[in-house]
């Protein structure tokens, strides 16, 4: 069931399980980015070349760059074996080729290579002249017989989503959230997609509507179903700033409360979101709560690229078939899983059942941790 408010001004660092994780992964992520790396630029730009694909088992290095998904990715560090749009290692450095193919207009992916590995989500074209998506990892095999790792593709076709590209259509996310905040805005969702393109588009048609119900249906429970933008206990503010930190609180010992639909809270995550998204939200905290696409991109953060006390990330559970349960078990771990507090588990379930009935797919197994 939804937290009430009553219950949501009561929670305080030392009782916000999430908030405990993510101060756990925040420390850990801050801790390994003291390492010095190629600096890298940031910039977006657009290029009518691609690079050489990016292919799994390569090795990059700070500067190297290479093709995804219709986009030239450059390597802020050393690199293997991490999805480009997916993992922060890799910056956009803009659509490449034709545009990017997928959503309109051409398509520029590679071609297919026999024995390449390909990870889900990889997009190539065939010697056939057809173009295939990966729905699973792969060693390299043919698009053409082992369709249970491949799926067809089709260029210049109208995206689910209403033409938005998300497989959650805005009156399906309406259904989902008819009392939500009018902060968590559906132009501020799709928006945000954009930060880590192989969210629920990875894998078949199912498995992508099961990831996103997954995501939206956890987001509600931590929300009150969108309804909270900002932590509502304010005498919890000043708790959010570990001064131990050598970057400090430059927007004030009070500014890291939480926000948004993981409810971001802490100095330490703040940065380590901020710093994956290429956005200073160390310095401008209150984004979070101003900007819905920046909020939706703090969440989707989480879910792309934080395992949690689990062995995976949210996302990486979705698409390789681990199950709901286990991005609960990402999230919170043994505060709810194997017997923590089994309400909690029911609701996020009872949530993604109804988010799944809505988008016209199954939940699949594993729900429960």
């Amino acid at each position: 069931m939804p937290l009430s408010p009553k219950s949501l001004s009561r929670r305080s660092p030392s009782r916000s399980p999430l908030r405990r994780v993510l101060a756990l992964v925040a420390a850990a992520a801050i801790a390994g980015t003291m390492a010095i790396f190629a600096p890298w630029s940031g910039g977006v730009s657009t290029a009518d070349t691609c690079a050489s694909a990016w292919t799994a088992s390569a090795v990059y290095t700070g500067g190297m760059s290479a093709s995804y998904n219709g986009h030239n990715w450059s390597a802020k560090w050393w690199t293997q074996n991490e999805t480009p749009g997916v993992a922060s290692v890799w910056g956009d450095a803009g659509a490449c080729g034709s545009g990017g193919g997928g959503g309109g207009g051409s398509c520029s992916y590679p071609d297919w290579v026999a024995g390449r590995s390909y990870v889900a989500g990889d997009i190539v074209r065939y010697s056939n002249g057809g173009y295939y998506k990966a729905s699973h990892d792969n060693p390299g095999y043919d698009p053409t017989i082992s369709t249970w790792y491949w799926d067809p593709y089709t260029c210049g076709s109208t995206p689910p989503g209403g033409g938005s590209g998300f497989v959650v259509s805005e009156a399906q996310f309406d259904q989902m959230f008819p009392s939500r905040s009018s902060f968590y805005t559906y132009s501020g969702l799709t928006a945000a997609l954009s930060a880590y393109p192989g969210f629920a588009t990875t894998g078949s048609d199912t498995v992508q509507k099961q990831e996103a119900a997954a995501f939206l249906a956890n987001v509600s429970h931590e929300t009150g179903g969108l309804v909270y933008v900002v932590e509502q206990n304010t005498s919890n503010y000043p708790h959010y700033c570990d001064t131990s930190q050598p970057y400090g609180c430059p927007a004030g010992t009070a500014a890291y409360y939480g926000r948004g639909p993981i409810q971001l809270s802490w100095n330490f995550n703040y940065k380590a979101a901020g710093d994956s998204l290429g956005i200073d939200l160390l310095d401008n905290p209150y984004l979070v709560e101003q900007d819905p696409a920046v909020a939706w991109k703090t969440g989707l953060w989480y879910w792309n690229t934080q395992n949690g006390p689990g062995t995976m990330t949210p996302h990486n559970a979705m698409v390789n078939g681990a199950g709901f349960g286990e991005t609960i078990r990402s999230i919170n771990g043994s505060l709810e899983c194997n017997g923590g507090n089994p309400a909690q588990v029911q609701s996020r379930v009872d949530a993604y059942q109804r988010f799944t009935q809505i988008l016209g797919t199954t939940p699949g197994g594993n729900l429960y941790c």
